[in-house]
């Protein structure tokens, strides 16, 4: 199995939970439960492939991908009402699935020897359109339009990493986990420590 297949495999199990997460919080059956997990797992990825012409679809090509975000669901519908604070839960597995499937998405873009640009934006696409469709789809407010919060760029800053890093010469083994590393930690210090990029603040105009 490699790396880029692995980092796949990752994203779509984190990010599965977090869709079976948001579908306990909305209360929804068990098929809910499965709808959107599965939206939440391979919807970044499949973003990613549709746009580099990429065949087949990585998940019609194993669907086996399908099958782990389907049992995450049922895992999760089974289990939720356990967890005390599913929405912290929620927030921090985003976080490492969000790191995970910007890597996968770089790594692909960097596979197929697409320029800097392409790789970045693919990598900011895997990591953050399944989780704006699952909000979407529930009527929350999506994760990566929250204000204050870095999110799509803790993705960017990953995918440029990954990119750099590779560019520098190292392996896809180095450069993908730095990239995801890098991810995560300006993710997860957004969550922590509250790290944010200034806001836009409207002034009045000038006479």
């Amino acid at each position: 199995m490699t790396l880029l297949t692995l980092l796949d495999f990752g994203a779509v199990l984190i990010f599965a939970l977090t869709g079976a997460l948001v579908a306990s919080r909305a209360q929804l059956d068990l098929v809910g439960f499965a709808f959107v997990a599965c939206l939440t797992a391979v919807g970044g990825g499949t973003v990613r492939d549709l746009l580099l012409n990429r065949d087949p679809v990585f998940w019609i090509g194993a669907p086996s991908y399908i099958l782990l975000a389907t049992a995450a669901a049922i895992v999760v519908f089974f289990t939720a009402h356990l967890v005390e604070s599913r929405y912290r839960w929620l927030l921090w597995l985003d976080s490492f699935a969000l790191s995970i499937a910007v890597a996968a998405g770089a790594g692909v873009a960097m596979q197929l020897d697409q320029p800097p640009v392409i790789v970045a934006l693919m990598g900011v696409t895997t990591g953050c359109m399944g989780g704006l469709m699952r909000d979407v789809v529930v009527g929350e407010v999506p994760l990566v339009l929250k204000h204050g919060e870095l999110y799509a760029t803790a993705a960017l800053a990953g995918a440029l990493t990954a990119q750099v890093v590779a560019t520098a010469g190292a392996g896809s083994y180095a450069a993908l986990p730095a990239g995801a590393a890098v991810c995560w930690a300006l993710r997860a210090g957004s969550l922590a420590f509250g790290w944010s990029l200034p806001a836009y603040k409207s002034r009045p105009p000038r006479h």
